[in-house]
């Protein structure tokens, strides 16, 4: 069994902080890459995904660990660092896992017309960023932008899930506003 205890934030309000400000400038700036190397979670969990759990999970946010992340070293990891209890896809508030371990997508919540925000947000783990797959166009893009995503995402705006697409310590996000077509 991997070091829970090991791999968290060493200066949390600082490193906290900082990543939360980089998943905002992710999110606002669709597509676009960034470095998210803070924290060290049990493989094969990314330090980029790690990171954002750290950040964005706490005690009233399920999670949802899909294939390979779902162990038993990353549960207790998840569950001693951010206290975020461990909860089937419906009920997730952040999903993690391989895009073919999430799939399919239509199990996830997409919000409600009242409350669009009550959605799963994915936190998709890839071996690697491909060449860009897709263009993008909508808040946050001048103009269009191209995109690597290894699918194809729910498309019902204002509903929908968000994405962040994570790769060791590389993060990028595809918000469920951005308009995503396949190249």
């Amino acid at each position: 069994m991997a070091d829970i205890l090991a791999g968290g934030f060493s200066n949390a309000p600082h490193q906290a902080a900082h990543a939360f400000r980089v998943a905002l400038d992710a999110m606002a700036r669709p597509g676009t890459r960034h470095c998210l190397e803070t924290a060290k979670a049990p493989a094969p969990l990314s330090q980029a995904a790690a990171t954002l759990l750290l950040t964005l999970a706490d005690t009233t946010t399920p999670v949802y660990l899909a294939g390979a992340c779902n162990t038993p070293d990353i549960q207790a990891w998840v569950r001693f660092h951010t206290g975020a209890p461990l909860a089937q896809a419906d009920a997730a508030a952040f999903a993690i896992g391989t895009w073919e371990a999430l799939a399919p997508l239509e199990r996830f919540a997409t919000g409600t017309a009242e409350y669009p925000d009550r959605s799963t947000t994915l936190i998709v783990e890839l071996a690697e960023f491909g060449n860009d797959t897709h263009r993008l166009t909508g808040p946050g893009i001048d103009g269009e932008a191209t995109a690597y995503l290894p699918g194809d995402r729910l498309a019902r705006f204002p509903l929908g899930v968000d994405l962040f697409l994570t790769s060791g310590a590389t993060l990028s996000a595809l918000p469920r506003s951005t308009k995503i077509e396949a190249l």
